[in-house]
């Protein structure tokens, strides 16, 4: 099971994790409501492989669900009074149909990328938010599973702030700055990727 690796370690989980939690997880927020089609105060954002579910606290105007296969970061996160379910990313559908999913730090947990993506896209409503490290996957790979799971609108944008690392002074300037921007992914950082269905009129 993967998340075996994080047995003892669910303790505070989000405040360890990050060097600066609040920073990175409000920027991760941002970027949840904002690229692609704008989230509203009320939608429901599910956050498959969810960790402690540490991004509820920055989604104040939403409705959080977590989801995460690894029952000790879920009690961890119920603990403190975030919604949590314990289920695998490559499995669970929610009960009723969602705004906004997301995948952060988790893509490689797909079983089969394309399969997964179709299921998403047949419960989410306004878009799917997820995080892609462009020297491990190739962006037009990604995109085409998207495009088959009939997400054919895709919204990207670099997040130059550190996860372990206390973010250095100017950097997260350099997100809009195009050949900057793309030089420096070819050898750090991640893209946050928000895609759609142009066809919903959402």
């Amino acid at each position: 099971m993967t998340w075996e690796k994080y047995r003892g370690r669910v303790e505070d989980w989000t405040e360890n994790a990050y060097a600066d939690a609040g920073r990175y997880l409000a920027r991760r927020a941002e970027l949840v409501r904002m690229l692609g089609p704008e989230l509203r105060p009320g939608d429901t954002v599910l956050d498959l492989a969810c960790g402690d579910g540490g991004l509820a606290d920055f989604l104040p105007q939403q409705r959080y669900l977590g989801v995460d296969a690894s029952p000790e970061m879920v009690a961890a996160g119920v603990g403190k009074g975030r919604d949590l379910i314990e289920a695998d990313l490559n499995e669970y559908e929610p009960p009723e149909q969602v705004a906004a999913t997301t995948i952060f730090r988790a893509i490689y947990y797909a079983r089969d990328r394309r399969e997964l993506l179709a299921r998403v896209a047949g419960y989410t409503t306004r878009k799917l938010v997820f995080d892609l490290n462009p020297r491990q996957y190739r962006l037009e790979d990604v995109r085409a599973d998207l495009e088959a799971a009939g997400l054919d609108r895709l919204a990207t944008r670099p997040f130059f702030t550190p996860q372990t690392r206390a973010p250095l002074p100017g950097l997260e300037a350099l997100e809009r700055s195009g050949p900057v921007a793309r030089a420096i992914l070819r050898v750090r950082f991640t893209l946050i990727c928000a895609a759609w269905s142009g066809r919903s009129g959402r």
